[in-house]
């Protein structure tokens, strides 16, 4: 975030610099252009570069993720102190599913397809979540896991299941 701070700053003195070059430039040409150009240009600078990032930060977070990772859900807003998200909705928040990994022997289950997998939660400005879930990909069904331990055959038996569509992208995902 201290990235983006300074990069705004950076855009609104870059701004600054070009409406002083217009300034001295309409000096040469007989007529000289108002001193408060210079500070119309650099917030002009400054919320271009916010209104830039607002638009971008959702490819920027998939562009830092590891290849097994896909987007589920996107989730896009307006804000009336953002005039411009009435043309254009941004998205404000979205989800992203790892591929799953067989839970395999930290258990003794029966025939049934297990995948173990993490839930990621984006959102603009606040930290990334991380949700551990299990996926029956047999019986299409998906449970929260609320540590990443090695599951013992009892502790597995007491986990609540919650159904999903056959083509519900999260079990595409995980089960792929």
């Amino acid at each position: 975030m201290i990235y983006e701070f300074i990069a705004t700053i950076t855009a609104g003195f870059g701004m600054a610099g070009i409406a002083m070059i217009i300034r001295h430039l309409t000096k040469f040409a007989g007529k000289q252009a108002p001193k408060w150009l210079i500070p119309i240009f650099a917030a002009i600078g400054m919320l271009g570069f916010q209104i830039h990032q607002e638009y971008n930060w959702q490819q920027q977070q998939i562009d830092r993720l590891p290849e097994q990772v896909k987007v589920v859900k996107t989730v896009e807003g307006q804000a009336w102190y953002r005039p411009w998200s009435y043309l254009k909705p941004q998205v404000i928040r979205f989800m992203a599913v790892e591929a799953g990994e067989p839970l395999g022997s930290d258990i003794n289950l029966t025939t049934e397809d297990i995948r173990r997998s993490n839930i990621y939660l984006f959102e603009r400005r606040i930290s990334t979540k991380i949700i551990p879930q299990l996926v029956n990909c047999q019986q299409p069904a998906i449970t929260s896991l609320t540590t990443k331990a090695p599951l013992s055959a009892a502790t597995f038996k007491q986990l609540q299941w919650q159904p999903l569509a056959a083509d519900n992208e999260i079990l595409q995902v995980v089960c792929q």
